[in-house]
């Protein structure tokens, strides 16, 4: 009967890895491919630049930095990290209605974004 545990604890070790590889190739699609996309899509004159910018936007993860450990794989970052916050994502929101800062709060707000699907991804 050892035999049948061993078989499980693969098997479930098998779904557990495939489960956590899924959700890095959609995180890290999200934060890399994804912004290129609306790049080029929305902003089509500039849109290596505007790429750079929402990649740059990638910068608001230093909050991690603070937190204790830097890194748990069973955290959502949403309203955890001080960048993350609900108040934080409220002024992205607001930067979003000055033309000066648009695509920076394009970027915040879709990284919140990414962020939040992967707390749905969690559960």
């Amino acid at each position: 009967m050892p035999s049948v545990n061993v078989t499980k604890n693969i098997e479930f070790l098998i779904e557990e890895e495939t489960s956590i590889m899924s959700s890095l190739i959609i995180h890290y699609t999200l934060h890399i491919l994804a912004p290129g996309l609306i790049a080029w899509l929305f902003f089509k004159d500039n849109w290596k630049k505007t790429w750079l910018i929402l990649l740059a936007t990638m910068l608001v993860d230093l909050d991690h930095l603070f937190a204790n450990p830097i890194y748990s794989p069973n955290r959502c970052s949403i309203n955890f990290h001080i960048l993350h916050s609900y108040y934080a994502i409220i002024l992205y929101v607001l930067l979003f209605y000055f033309k000066k800062f648009r695509i920076v709060a394009i970027g915040l707000l879709f990284h919140m974004f990414t962020d939040f699907i992967d707390c749905l991804l969690m559960k």
